[in-house]
């Protein structure tokens, strides 16, 4: 990153800045962006909820409740950004409260002597966003000032509604609301440097790409899996579940990266567009071949946590069997796997390249995401001895050995400086989210004929 350019000063308003995502995130972001010099030199940041709080007691809140480790900066750091802090009351759907809110704004846009950009971030859940979008419009915060100064953006969580209707039907009003270019949906995965990686490791070496697809890649394989359960999320959860909350966003994405054509360009426009394309071309799911090409799963005791309910067949994990209607992947199948509660975390993108005089020596090409972000190649050389045997090593590359390690940006950190400069590059678009939910809906539309299998605590597999 080169740094903010803009002299203009930018107020960030959180709604729901009390929630965990807030605090575990946002503002930790937020604080790193500020201490590398990353920030517009004059800037505000306003939470919005319906806490009752003063300046002095909200500030004194996300001093405690941010999740910063001790000693990672200097508390004259922690201090000066905090004093940048403001909190207003209100209610998400009271129009009193965002008079108040525009209120706030103008105050501060006074100190400041000119018009501010307004960066809205929605930290609620996904119900409420209509009703916030129609406010914001209703009391003319999404007017911004003209031109490049002054702009207003608005950044939506995901997941973007929760099912292919609601989705449809924000992006509508998202769409009478705002324009485009104003619209910043998030899916941080996108932000993450080792998914970047993806398309710079395909369209910079000329080794791979030859390769990249059907005649020579036997199937991907795209693993999201994690150790831990609910962690107190059983109330959000329960009521949405495993392929909702990262099927239809982080791995779609991973899928479209790996699956899409090579742009014409590198502009966002461009880039947004073929992701879009290989999404809008995912075979959909039918009744007919549902029940061998998915498996749902739940893990033991999953019924007991806090907020679930006792009769709930919500999924906690899944792995789907999938292909793109494609010349370039014809035939190809695209596994996505997720789940809670087994045996490690880590996700990754394993990508199987044909060996047909062997298949137990096939070439493996894997990006791994998280943790111990990097790349790594499965090759076959021979033993060393007299005879002609061969065993598979590894090429590794890790961001861990880079010296650039500590300068790498945290997702946040860059989806929210991205938003900022108004580069759309790692944001999901219109075309996009229709386009994912469309095939999500395929597969929830039969997704009770396939059993539920329940697998114990930290499963190494659910099979």
């Amino acid at each position: 990153m080169n740094g903010v350019t803009t002299a203009t000063p930018t107020i960030f308003i959180i709604f729901g800045i009390t929630g965990d995502l807030a605090g575990r995130k946002l503002l930790p972001a937020l604080l790193n962006l500020y201490v590398k010099k990353q920030l517009p030199s004059k800037f505000a940041i306003v939470g919005f909820s319906r806490k009752p709080f003063t300046r002095e007691d909200f500030r004194v809140y996300v001093r405690e409740n941010m999740n910063i480790k001790p000693g990672q900066y200097q508390e004259e750091e922690v201090k000066h950004f905090i004093d940048h802090m403001y909190y207003e009351q209100g209610n998400f759907d009271a129009s009193s409260s965002y008079a108040q809110l525009a209120q706030r704004l103008k105050n501060i846009d006074d100190t400041f002597h000119q018009c501010s950009n307004k960066l809205f971030h929605l930290s609620i859940p996904p119900s409420l966003y209509e009703s916030i979008f129609q406010h914001l419009s209703n009391s003319g915060l999404t007017i911004p000032c003209g031109g490049d100064e002054g702009w207003t953006r608005i950044l939506v969580e995901k997941p973007f509604g929760n099912d292919s209707e609601m989705a449809k039907k924000l992006d509508k009003k998202l769409g009478e609301l705002f324009d485009e270019n104003q619209v910043f949906r998030i899916d941080h995965y996108l932000a993450k440097e080792a998914l970047q990686n993806i398309l710079a490791f395909r369209f910079s070496n000329s080794l791979f790409e030859p390769l990249w697809n059907r005649k020579y890649v036997d199937k991907v394989h795209i693993k999201l899996l994690e150790k831990i359960g609910m962690e107190g999320r059983g109330v959000f959860y329960d009521g949405i579940g495993a392929l909702k909350d990262v099927g239809q966003n982080h791995m779609l994405q991973m899928l479209a990266l790996i699956a899409m054509e090579p742009p014409a360009s590198t502009d966002a426009a461009t880039i947004r567009s073929e992701r879009a394309k290989v999404l809008n071309r995912m075979q959909p799911m039918t009744a007919k071949n549902i029940a061998s090409r998915v498996v749902r799963g739940q893990y033991e005791g999953y019924k007991f946590e806090g907020g679930v309910k006792e009769y709930t067949q919500t999924e906690t994990y899944f792995r789907i069997e999938s292909y793109i209607n494609s010349a370039r992947w014809k035939n190809v199948p695209f596994y996505l796997e997720s789940g809670k509660s087994l045996a490690e975390t880590k996700t990754e993108i394993d990508i199987y390249f044909k060996n047909e005089k062997d298949e137990e020596r096939q070439n493996i090409l894997t990006f791994r995401i998280q943790p111990d972000e990097g790349i790594k190649v499965r090759f076959w050389v021979k033993t060393p001895g007299f005879t002609m045997d061969v065993e598979s090593k590894l090429l590794k590359f890790r961001y861990s050995d880079s010296a650039s390690l500590a300068i790498l940006p945290d997702a946040y950190e860059r989806v929210l400086y991205d938003a900022i400069i108004g580069d759309q590059t790692l944001f999901t678009s219109t075309e996009e989210v229709t386009s994912a939910w469309k095939y999500v809906t395929s597969v929830l539309s039969s997704w009770n004929v396939v059993p539920l299998t329940i697998y114990r605590n930290g499963a190494q597999d659910v099979l």
